[in-house]
C-alpha cells in the first residue's frame, strides 16, 4: 500500500509515491515538465489560474500511478504541501471568481504596512506574531477595496492546498497553520483574529471550516475520483504550507530543531515554543504542524533570504563555467577569506531581513591582477554562507535556541564550503537529507495517529547522507565573516 504526497508549487506540481508501512520512496513526478506560468499585469503582480495546478495533479497522478504499474485502490492516504499566502476564492458552487494571487505578488505591501501602523506593532506582535504584511489577509483587503464586485461573488477564501483539497472531495476546510500563515489567527485568543477582520472589514463567513493538520481531513468524492483517477473516499490526512511542510520532511518538530532550504532563495525555519516575538517585522512566526493551543505551543519562526541560490546561479550562467561543480572546485583552490574579496548577495528585491531594503548585490575589493574565477565562486559561497549567518544572529535575537540545522541535498548545502562555513560559525551540526516536499506530504499519512518517533526514524532510515560539523580553526572564518559583516552594514548605512 502507498501514500501520495502532492507539493503545489508555483514553478510546478510534484506527486510522490511512499510506500505505507516503511516510507521508502517509489517514485516523483512533476507536471509540467517547463515551469507554469505566472500573469503579471502590473509590475509586482504575480497570479495563477487555481484551474491549472489542478489539471496538472490531474495529470501527474495518472502518471505515477501508470508508471508504478499500481492500482489506485492501492493508495491509502493523501498528503498535500503548497506555496504559501496565496489567496484563492470560490462561489458557492467552488468555481473560481478571479486567479489566484500568489505568494510573490506585492500589491497588498502598502495595505499591511498600513495596518501594522494602526493596529499597532504591539498588538500585532502579541495577537498575530506577525505584521499583516503581503500576506493573505492583505490580499483579501485588496480585492474588496479594488474589486469589488469580485469580491461580492467570493463565497470563500482558501489557501492553495485548501482549494486542491476541495477540488479532489467537494469539501472547503483548512487548518490553524493555514489560517495562521495567512495572518488570520489569534495566538492569545486562539482563534479567527477578529480584530484583523473587522479592521479589514472582512467577511467572517468567508472563513472556511477548520480542520486537523493530521487526521481525515475529507475524503475524495465521485467528482474528484473521476478527474484525477483516485478511489472514491480515499482519505486527505494531512496539508501545510511548503515551508512547515520542508521542515516536517526534515524531521524538525521541536524546540532547538532548525529547517533550512539554499534554493533560489534561502530560507531558515526554526521550530520554537515560546510566544514571545522581537523581531514581527522581520521575521515570520506560524503555527508549525504539531501546534496544539497550550498543550503543545509549536511555532515555526521563519526568515527568508531572496538572495542566495540565485546569486550563485547567476555567477554560473555570467562566468565560463560549465557546471556548479566546477565552480565549486574553483572555489577550492581558494583559501578561507577569498583573498580579501567580499560578495554581498542580495541582488534578488528588497530583502526582509533587511528591513526590506533593496541592497543590491556588490563585489568589493576585487584586484584584477590577482584575483580571478575562483576567488568570485568561493566569495560568492561565503557570501551566501554568511547571509545565512546573519540571519541566525537575527533568529537567535529573536529569541531561538538551536542544536542542530537540518537540510535538503540542494545546490548550496552539497557544497562542502558553503555547508562548512555556516556550521562553522553557528557552531552546531548540518544534517543533510535526501527528500522533497512531495515525498514529506506522503509520508506524513504516518502521523494521523501522532506518532512522531516512527516518523523520525522512516526519515533516518530512508534519507539521511550526511552531516557537517563546526571545524575547530574557527578564527579565520570569524575574521572573515566579521570583514563581509562591517561591508554590509556600511552599505546599509550608505542607502
Amino acid at each position: 500500500m502507498y501514500y501520495l504526497g502532492l507539493d503545489i508549487g508555483s514553478s510546478s506540481i510534484k506527486i510522490a509515491l511512499v510506500v505505507s508501512e516503511t516510507g521508502a520512496s517509489v517514485a516523483v513526478v512533476q507536471e509540467p515538465e517547463t515551469e507554469m506560468s505566472m500573469l503579471a499585469i502590473k509590475n509586482g503582480w504575480a497570479e495563477q489560474d487555481p484551474n491549472e495546478w489542478w489539471i496538472h495533479v490531474c495529470n501527474g497522478i495518472g502518471r505515477i500511478i501508470k508508471e508504478n504499474n499500481i492500482s489506485s485502490k492501492d493508495i491509502i492516504g493523501i498528503g498535500i504541501s503548497y506555496q504559501m499566502h496565496g489567496l484563492v476564492l470560490v462561489d458557492k458552487e467552488g468555481k473560481t471568481v478571479r486567479n489566484s494571487i500568489i505568494w510573490c505578488d506585492s500589491r497588498a505591501v502598502a495595505i499591511g504596512q498600513q495596518a501594522f501602523e494602526e493596529i499597532g506593532e504591539d498588538k500585532c506582535s502579541e495577537y498575530l506574531l506577525n505584521s499583516p504584511s503581503n500576506f493573505t489577509a492583505s490580499k483579501l483587503k485588496w480585492v474588496k477595496e479594488n474589486e469589488p464586485e469580485v469580491y461580492v461573488k467570493a463565497y470563500k477564501f482558501m489557501l492553495p492546498g485548501d482549494y486542491i483539497a476541495m477540488r479532489l472531495s467537494g469539501k472547503i476546510n483548512t487548518t490553524v497553520s493555514g489560517l495562521s500563515e495567512g495572518i488570520f489567527w489569534d495566538f492569545k485568543k486562539e482563534g479567527i483574529a477578529e480584530f484583523l477582520m473587522d479592521y479589514y472589514g472582512l467577511d467572517a463567513h468567508m472563513v472556511p471550516d477548520i480542520v486537523d493538520t493530521f487526521g481525515e481531513q475529507c475524503h475524495v468524492d465521485e467528482k474528484g475520483a473521476i478527474e484525477s483517477g483516485l478511489k472514491m473516499g480515499t482519505p486527505i490526512l494531512y496539508r501545510a504550507g511548503d515551508q512547515p511542510n520542508n521542515a516536517l520532511s526534515l524531521n524538525v518538530f521541536n524546540p532547538g530543531e532548525v529547517a533550512a532550504t539554499g534554493g533560489t532563495s534561502g530560507v531558515v525555519y526554526a521550530v520554537t515554543d515560546n510566544l514571545s516575538v522581537k523581531e514581527s517585522a522581520r521575521v515570520n512566526n506560524f503555527a508549525h504542524v504539531n501546534y496544539k493551543p497550550k498543550v503543545e505551543p509549536r511555532i515555526g519562526k521563519l526568515l527568508c533570504i531572496n538572495g542566495s541560490g540565485i546569486q550563485y546561479r547567476w555567477l554560473l550562467n555570467n562566468l565560463d563555467v560549465s557546471s556548479y561543480e566546477e565552480m565549486n572546485n574553483l572555489a577550492k583552490e581558494i583559501p578561507i577569506g577569498s583573498d580579501g574579496v567580499v560578495l554581498i548577495p542580495f541582488g534578488n528585491g528588497a530583502e526582509r531581513m533587511l528591513n526590506n531594503r533593496e541592497v543590491g548585490t556588490r563585489i568589493v575589493n576585487l584586484n584584477l591582477n590577482n584575483h580571478g574565477k575562483g576567488h568570485l565562486c568561493r566569495a560568492a559561497l561565503e557570501g551566501i554562507a554568511f547571509s545565512f549567518v546573519y540571519g541566525m544572529e537575527i533568529m537567535k535575537s529573536d529569541g531561538i535556541e538551536v542544536n542542530v540545522m537540518r537540510a535538503g541535498n540542494d545546490n548550496l548545502f552539497r557544497s562542502e564550503i558553503f555547508s562548512e562555513t555556516v556550521s562553522t560559525l553557528i557552531g552546531y551540526d548540518i544534517e543533510i537529507y535526501n527528500t522533497t516536499g512531495a515525498i514529506g506530504a506522503a509520508r506524513a499519512g504516518v502521523l494521523q495517529n501522532g506518532d512522531f518517533e516512527t516518523y523520525g526514524k522512516v526519515i533516518m532510515e530512508n534519507d539521511y547522507i550526511m552531516s557537517f560539523e563546526p571545524l575547530k580553526n574557527k578564527e579565520t572564518y570569524k575574521v572573515a565573516y566579521q570583514r563581509w559583516k562591517k561591508e554590509l552594514e556600511l552599505t546599509l548605512n550608505n542607502l
